[in-house]
């Protein structure tokens, strides 16, 4: 019997959006090729870390919500070819014998880092055994990527949009190192698209009202709440549909408000292709993933919030493609919808149609048959390594 693929996933959950890309990677290739075919661990490289950074998955969210303007400079000085590369080796100085450790004690087919901070460190980790499996960069942001997922030493740059590959050449890698695959998406939310009319009768949304969907990630990040009183103050001829994600304050707060429009409210959800099928309009922050979600679906984007540096581009992205606008206040966010509804549901239908023109719902199938054409590589020999080992044994 041939043995499983062992195909280890880099990432941290700093965010849903890394240990989704793996997850929707991993499940594409296991639909592909089967469960007994694959074996697919993930290797959270900030909480196998020291002090402090083995905390990062509990302060990313802190910070991004409380200190935004501290994370946008943080990124900006952190973001050129120097830095990075200085900030990487800091990294690795300080948690290098934690990575070769890992590495020493386990056989890879192949690596695939879908956060940036870790891809350069767990590299080097890699290189400094006397032979390596093939590593695979997978950029999860969208347009804004920062130099610290470019390492010209890795066999493939999978980036999601075409300014994302200029960047990657900018940054030192050659043309046959990178290809733009769209952003993986897990193949369920494709396959779970059955029609707006199918999506609200399963949901149960009754009414003829455009539907306003608001969400803000998985943690529920953002004046999500202020938005939602700006809209209804309105009065419009809309209903609101409100995800809050796991922030339980937010869902409560919700809930306990009065509210003029029809309004729904939820909290973590495992059904997103479904309500975004049955919405009309998105209200969300910047986040890539949620942004490739709606442009599959169909669903243009009002954006009412970024994170610095790293979702500055994806605000551009959408508006130069036309396939939404951004409002980064609830007041602009409130007046947006208000405007939009005027228009009617023509000039709706033609947003979303814009929408849908950026999307590559096929993305994580080529990135899946990019990866186990790579897992069938032959392992990849160190020179370095195997010099030091020469000159070692003369010495003797």
């Amino acid at each position: 019997m041939t043995p499983p693929k062992r195909i280890l996933f880099i990432m941290s959950d700093t965010g849903g959006g890394h240990r989704a890309a793996a997850e929707a990677i991993r499940d594409a290739l296991i639909a592909k090729h089967g469960a007994e075919a694959i074996d697919a661990p993930f290797l959270d490289g900030f909480r196998v870390s020291r002090f402090p950074m083995n905390y990062m998955p509990e302060f990313y969210p802190w910070i991004v919500n409380h200190s935004k303007a501290s994370w946008g400079l943080g990124y900006k000085l952190s973001n050129s070819k120097r830095r990075a590369a200085f900030f990487s080796a800091t990294m690795y100085l300080t948690n290098g014998d934690r990575f070769r450790k890992f590495f020493r004690a386990q056989r890879f087919d192949v690596v695939v880092s879908v956060h940036s901070v870790l891809t350069r460190p767990t590299l080097r980790a890699l290189r400094s055994l006397e032979q390596r499996p093939p590593y695979i960069t997978v950029v999860t942001d969208l347009v804004s990527t920062h130099h610290f997922w470019y390492d010209r030493r890795t066999e493939r740059c999978l980036v999601p949009t075409q300014a994302a590959y200029e960047r990657g050449l900018a940054s030192g890698l050659k043309p046959e190192q990178l290809r733009v695959t769209g952003l993986p998406v897990h193949p369920r939310f494709t396959q779970a698209l059955r029609g707006k009319a199918a999506a609200r009768a399963e949901l149960d949304w009754t009414g003829d009202a455009p539907i306003v969907l608001m969400v803000a990630g998985g943690d529920g990040m953002g004046p999500l709440y202020e938005t939602a009183q700006a809209i209804d103050a309105l009065g419009l001829n809309c209903q609101l549909a409100i995800i809050a994600g796991k922030n339980a304050a937010l869902k409560a707060r919700l809930e306990a408000a009065s509210w003029q429009l029809p309004t729904r409210i939820y909290g973590f959800v495992r059904n997103m292709p479904t309500l975004m099928e049955a919405a009309d309009i998105l209200v969300t922050k910047a986040g890539p993933a949620t942004i490739t979600e709606a442009a599959i679906a169909g669903l243009p984007m009002i954006l009412f919030d970024a994170i610095p540096g790293q979702e500055e581009g994806n605000v551009t992205y959408v508006v130069d493609n036309r396939a939404g606008e951004y409002a980064p206040s609830p007041s602009l966010v409130a007046e947006t919808v208000r405007r939009w509804l005027a228009e009617g549901p023509q000039a709706l239908a033609e947003r979303a149609a814009r929408a849908r023109a950026i999307a590559n719902p096929n993305a994580v199938w080529d990135i899946a048959d990019e990866i186990w054409a790579w897992a069938d590589h032959a392992p990849i020999i160190n020179p370095r390594r195997q010099r030091r080992r020469s000159d070692s044994v003369r010495r003797r």
